[in-house]
């Protein structure tokens, strides 16, 4: 384990995306610097880390010379291989985390789900599938909709296909490797909590945020989420729960449904309904989650940070927010792949309040994040004893996610 200077740590991170781009942001100011293992040369990271290292997220010889560089060893993705990550930390002594295992039952998401029902932690109901039999006997047990799910990768609704009939049902083919399938949760808003891991089991939990998806791609967060403070309670609660099952410092991205009036999977036929504003925890990721992007303007301590200092064993952070916020991811607007010539970011940064973060990447794809944006609100609202109340905090939040969408929509490709 070293480090090229005596007064600096180096962190090794498996990624080198828009992820490991804001993590090397947040790092230097602690005197931290950042070493990526990225497949893409040039690649996001880059610009603000000290060095990259061109190879697969698994490639033997590059997660090696990672771990031989690094004094703390980390992922911003989930492709990194659990197995190496195990071999490295042995073998150059230098510390993972998350814990390689918790990398390992998060990758399946069917293991994920069992897992996190066996400790009682509330999720959708789901069962395996194999075959064709095996979604039939799930369409017989959920009922249409049910979610079809593939096991292994998939993210911004990738390897996630809604199955609401049997012509639905040649879908099982379509992905790439083994197959879940799970009811379609009837949710009033989905929600999600970047809670945090320390050293000497120290915990900590962002606030709630509110998650607006389309096309299964998530548009904007809003923080606080609008709903009631028994729900962010509950909310709260369900993430420690997740939190004590995990093992391995770091941050981790809880993505939550706040159920509406609606009979569950195994009640379809006529038992009780679920309550409104039961959680049930859809995924988690182990690292920084674009749900929780606010935290960087909006929070006192951001996601990047809070991250960056729970990996190398530095105290956490605080996580209260400095006042509602609401970010917007910027996707690529376009038909084709073409090279990246963003125009618009001028009327963002014209607007009080407002941030813009492009993500340095060379080409835009249809729906690919290039950047976000975040709008701060008037944290005069946050000073009362009770912290935000509930009209202000609708207001407020509805105010600023106009004005968010208003300013994403400036900005465009050529």
């Amino acid at each position: 384990m070293s480090s090229a200077m005596s007064d600096t740590e180096t962190l090794g991170v498996v990624g080198g995306g828009q992820l490991g781009r804001m993590l090397a942001e947040a790092a230097a100011p602690l005197g931290v610097e950042l070493v990526v293992l990225d497949p893409t040369p040039d690649c996001p990271a880059s610009p603000v880390a000290r060095d990259q290292i061109v190879g697969s997220f698994d490639d033997e010889a590059g997660v090696r010379e990672l771990a031989s560089r690094a004094d703390y060893l980390t992922y911003e993705i989930e492709l990194a291989d659990p197995d190496l990550l195990e071999a490295v930390e042995e073998e150059y002594d230098v510390t993972v985390n998350p814990d390689p295992e918790t990398l390992r039952m998060i990758q399946d998401k069917l293991v994920q789900k069992q897992s996190l029902r066996d400790a009682g932690v509330p999720v959708p109901e789901f069962r395996q599938v194999d075959d064709r039999s095996d979604l039939e006997a799930a369409v017989e047990e959920f009922g249409y909709p049910v979610m079809l799910k593939a096991r292994e990768g998939g993210y911004d609704g990738r390897g996630n296909v809604p199955v609401e009939s049997a012509d639905d049902f040649d879908a099982l083919d379509e992905l790439d490797g083994p197959a879940m399938a799970e009811e379609f949760v009837e949710f009033e808003r989905e929600v999600s909590i970047i809670g945090v891991k320390g050293a000497d089991g120290e915990t900590a939990t962002f606030p709630l945020g509110e998650n607006v998806h389309r096309e299964e791609i998530l548009r904007e967060t809003v923080v606080p989420a609008r709903t009631s403070e028994d729900v962010a309670e509950r909310a709260r609660e369900v993430v420690e729960d997740v939190l004590a099952l995990l093992s391995g410092r770091g941050v981790y991205g809880i993505e939550l449904f706040e159920t509406c009036e609606a009979r569950s999977a195994s009640d379809a036929s006529g038992g009780e309904p679920r309550a409104d504003g039961e959680i049930l925890v859809n995924e988690i990721a182990p690292r920084p989650h674009n749900s929780g992007h606010y935290t960087i303007e909006g929070a006192l301590t951001s996601q990047f940070e809070q991250h960056v200092r729970a990996v190398t064993g530095r105290p956490l952070g605080a996580t209260d927010i400095r006042s509602p916020t609401v970010t917007a991811n910027v996707l690529g607007d376009v038909d084709e792949t073409r090279p990246a010539n963003p125009v618009g970011i001028e009327s963002v940064l014209a607007h009080p309040g407002a941030s813009f973060h492009w993500y340095g990447k060379h080409e835009v794809r249809p729906l690919r994040k290039m950047g976000h944006l975040t709008v701060v609100g008037d944290c005069e609202a946050l000073r009362d004893s009770d912290g935000l109340a509930g009209d202000a905090r609708e207001t407020d939040t509805e105010e600023l996610l106009a004005d968010a969408r208003e300013l994403r929509d400036e900005v465009t490709f050529e």
